[in-house]
This record gives C-alpha cells, structure tokens and sequence, in this order.
C-alpha cells in the first residue's frame, strides 16, 4: 500500500502562518493532495495540543484521525523546535524536528522542555536556547521512541549545515547524542542528489516534508512509503525511515531545488543572484551595493562536498522532482496563484482525483478530461522534466516556466518546440 507522508508542518499557532491551519481543515486538505500521514506541527504547544487533544483519536499505534471522521489522513504528532546558543566561535541558529509516539510522551517532554526554562507557549515553533544534544537527551528521557530530525539542513539562517550559523557535520552538533541521530531533512532549496555529493551523510536517511505555513503548501515536499496496511503505525513510518529501503521507502517528493528561496548566492536587495563560481571571483560581495551576499545552498553543498554532482550512492532512496498543482496551473495561464481561474480548475480536477495522483501517475489524457489539454501538457512536462526555472535566492522563491509564452493558446505548436 503506497502511503504518501507529510511529516512536518505548522498550525496556526506559528508566527508567520495562517488561522486557517487547524486540525479540521489539515485533514481535508491532506485528502485533496493524496497524503495518507500528515504531521500535526507544533506538538509543544499547549493550545495546539489542547486542540489536537480534541479533535483526534488513536486510530492505529501512535497514529490518529480525526473524530469527526472528516478526513481519511491519519496524524503523526510532530514538531519543531529552535535552538539558538553560543558554541565555539559564533551563535548557532538550529532548527529541529520532533516526531512523538503518542500525547503521553508528547505530556512527558513538554515537562523536560520547560524545565529549561524555555518558553513553549511564545510559539508554535519556540525559540529556545537548548542545546541540539541536550535537545535529544530531553527527549529520549520523555520517550525513547520520540525521534529528533535536523530540519531544512541547508538554510542558510537555520539550517543544520546552513552558511550562517551551522556545523560542517552532525556529530559537532549532537556530541554524543548523534548516535541517535538517523535522518536528516533536506529542505526545499537541494534535493537528495545535491546531497549525495557528501560522502558523511550515506548513513542518514534524506527526508522531504513541506513545511507548510499554509493549507495549500501542505504536500509541497514529501515522502512515499510502501507499508503493508496491517501494520500501518507510528513504530512502523519510524522503522522504514531509519532503514532506508528503497523497497519501502519508495522515493521523496522534491521541489526543483532551483526553486527554492536559497539556493543560489545572492542580494534580494539589489536583485542580484549568481553561482558559486562568481561569488568567488567576487570575494563574496555584492557587485550593486558592495555588502556581503548570503550564500545559498548550492554554495554551501559544493563547500562540503567531497564527491562529483551526479554520484549516487548504493541503495540511495529515489526521488522524482515535482511543482505543485497550483503553481503549474497559474504557470499555464499566466496568472497568479491565487487567481479565481486557478482555484476553479485546481478543486475541479482534485474532486476527482488527488493532487499526487494527478502529478505522479494520471496518464495525460486523463488529465485533460479532467482539466484541459493546456493543464495536461504543463504536468507532463513536469513530470518529464521539461522546465526552466530561475534560481531562488536571499529568500526570494525561484521562478518557474513550463510553456514558452507564445504557445499558450496555441495547441497546434505545443510539443513541437523544445524549451527555452
């Protein structure tokens, strides 16, 4: 049975996110997209939690649905913490994901947590001054079956390995802990074959979660397993994670890393990106205003690499890059995601099938009953991949291009010319 799991998001408790992420409306949108494990996010907040105390049921071990009924997905208690502490030379700025058994040991690290003193009700991802290796030692002392995941490894500003303030490797991190350490979170700027340019990081599992901060990014990364129904549980996701079977962990869901918001060098100010390559010839410094570009992801990758780009190591788990349906849309017609057009067609075609199922397997034909030929070419061509996107960078997303702009409206020519 194919399970498709989004491990880490937020809710509305989180600075910066929408009131509309709420158990109820996770459920159905985890449905529209075709995702059959959702992570709840936010697991150590008291009102969140006190929400999903109410609105969920154990429906399988360490896994829960809703009590309505109102959703097929089940949930997966799940969080993220901020860590930010001196430790040699500079201040570090990490964020790591928590994936929990159930709201008893989620009950039992809150207390370890707040023993620290950290403010856990500033926040639906609090920001705290616990250290990574303290950090698991909080929470195998709660629960040893809580799992701690380093979460988007490469941002810049809060990433594990990010240019600002993170390590070159997990154990100057965890210390001692990084035993318990066995998958990393590879964010939306790099994909797994970015990563597999780093010899010291084959013994980790590459995860993909969206990290939404919003219903409709729910799924914009993901994982995909193949779990035999009987023995779907939290136990289970946990075991195929950390073996890293590509006989069970299927392949990961990635953004084009190009579209990600820091993965080129750059200086949104000035709207100036470049490859690692210029920033080298030019010291570093934006050639506009002469202050220093934030160095993306890219960068940091060919920084640590030890490895050729295109190595894949033995029993690497796959990945198939993908856009979401939304934005393939509005690509389409030229408009912006939010316009009436591209909701009318997107909830159109997922009232009949989901959105992954759409995006990964609906044969094209399928697609333009079901939308129009124009859609239908557009996800193709992505599944293919047939796109040219504009790298992100400094926290501006990448642009993408699917359709040279003078076939839209043009059936005839479409397929007969190559891209850009």
């Amino acid at each position: 049975m194919r399970i498709i799991a989004d491990l880490q998001i937020h809710s509305k408790y989180s600075r910066a996110c929408s009131q509309d992420l709420i158990p109820h409306n996770i459920g159905i949108w985890a449905d529209k997209k075709g995702i059959g494990i959702i992570g709840t996010g936010d697991l150590t907040h008291p009102l969140w939690l006190k929400e999903l105390k109410e609105n969920l049921i154990e429906s399988k071990p360490g896994l829960y649905r809703m009590k309505d009924n109102s959703s097929r997905a089940y949930f997966m208690l799940t969080g993220e913490i901020s860590s930010i502490y001196k430790f040699g030379d500079k201040v570090r700025r990490i964020h790591n994901m928590i994936l929990a058994p159930d709201f008893e040991a989620t009950d039992r690290l809150i207390v370890g947590l707040e023993k620290t003193g950290a403010n856990l009700r500033s926040d639906g991802r609090p920001i705290t001054g616990i250290k990574c290796d303290q950090l698991v030692k909080i929470a195998k002392e709660a629960d040893e079956r809580i799992q701690i995941i380093p979460a988007h490894v490469w941002t810049p500003h809060f990433g594990l390995f990010g240019s600002l303030s993170g390590f070159d490797y997990v154990e100057e991190a965890f210390g001692d802990y990084s035993k318990d350490i066995f998958a990393l979170e590879t964010g939306l700027s790099s994909d797994p074959k970015m990563n597999w340019q780093i010899s010291g990081n084959d013994k980790y599992t590459l995860l993909s979660n969206s990290d939404a901060h919003s219903l409709r990014k729910i799924g914009r990364e993901a994982n995909v397993f193949e779990i035999d129904e009987e023995k779907i549980s939290y136990d289970e996701v946990i075991r195929i994670i950390r073996n890293k079977n590509p006989k069970e962990f299927l392949f990961t869901i990635e953004f084009f890393p190009e579209e990600g918001k820091y993965h080129l060098d750059g200086h949104a100010d000035c709207k100036f990106s470049c490859l690692p390559a210029e920033t080298k010839k030019m010291n570093g410094v934006c050639p506009k205003c002469g202050k220093k570009l934030l160095v993306g992801v890219l960068n940091r990758i060919d920084h640590l690499a030890d490895r050729e780009f295109g190595f894949v190591p033995q029993d690497a788990v796959p990945f198939k890059n993908l856009i979401p349906l939304e934005e393939i849309i509005a690509e389409t017609y030229r408009v912006g995601t939010g316009s009436k057009k591209v909701l009318q067609i997107y909830e159109g075609m997922v009232k009949v099938h989901s959105e992954f199922d759409i995006l990964l397997d609906l044969p094209k034909d399928d697609i333009d009953k079901i939308s129009d030929w124009q859609v239908a070419e557009s996800v193709i061509r992505v599944r293919n991949g047939n796109v040219h996107i504009e790298g992100g960078y400094d926290g501006i997303f990448g642009k993408i291009h699917i359709l040279d702009p003078n076939l839209v409206g043009t059936k005839e020519r479409v397929g007969q010319v190559g891209l850009f």
